[in-house]
């Protein structure tokens, strides 16, 4: 078990402390955001009118509600666990997170389109529903979490190539699902890998000290913080 945590070990000096203390902040307030944005976002959906989609149009339905829920939460585990385990990832990741979160939740308070006719609705039965649920609304479309989120942590995690594979591929077999699914339009995946990396990109700007724990550098000392 010792090993498993080894990178924690002489990591945590009391300023690094502080920026998890508010990155922890973050993310309960971009919950809270988010939480209230969705069920605004469900509402006005339910009576906002559906429109035309050049790729649901033409695709077939598929029901992939076994990835688009339960590949989801894997894909949350995983991220939460390497987290964990990697503290120089952590202090930007949890960050950006909530970054990422906040931002979704703007843009998708902005514009409200009807859900699409030939949607496959999540199967309340199905293992991890409930939980999947919590943090997903209807109508929450504008861009997709989905296909943003694992891209976000492909991003945080760039300096590992195995895991930065991972994500990219969880990115792409999300974002085909939910197309094929038809519970996203197009542009909410297109467009989610281009807002992300502006998120990513945003929370490297604001957190410089985070960031430099795992930004590419040449061979020298560790930076102070």
């Amino acid at each position: 078990m010792s090993n498993i945590f080894s990178e924690h070990k002489g990591f945590w000096t009391r300023e690094r402390k502080r920026s998890l203390y508010l990155g922890l902040l973050l993310v309960i307030l971009s919950l809270f955001i988010q939480v209230n944005v969705g069920h605004y976002s469900s509402r006005r959906a339910l009576s906002a009118n559906p429109v035309g989609d050049l790729f649901l149009d033409n695709l077939p339905v598929i029901n992939l509600d076994f990835i688009i829920t339960q590949g989801v939460l894997l894909v949350w585990a995983v991220s939460i666990f390497l987290l964990i385990l990697k503290p120089r990832n952590l202090l930007l990741g949890i960050k950006a997170i909530a970054l990422f979160i906040i931002f979704r939740a703007f843009f998708v308070s902005l514009t409200h389109l009807g859900i699409y006719p030939r949607q496959i609705p999540v199967d309340a039965a199905s293992i991890g529903s409930g939980l999947y649920n919590l943090a997903t609304f209807q109508g929450n479309y504008f861009f997709s979490g989905h296909t943003g989120f694992p891209f976000l942590m492909a991003l945080v995690f760039y300096d590992s190539k195995l895991l930065r594979r991972f994500f990219f591929a969880a990115t792409f077999v999300l974002g085909l699902s939910v197309l094929l699914a038809h519970v996203h339009y197009s542009i909410d995946v297109f467009a989610a890998p281009f807002i992300t990396y502006g998120v990513f990109v945003i929370a490297t700007k604001l957190f410089p000290r985070d960031y430099a724990l795992i930004a590419p550098r040449k061979a020298g000392p560790e930076p102070v913080v």
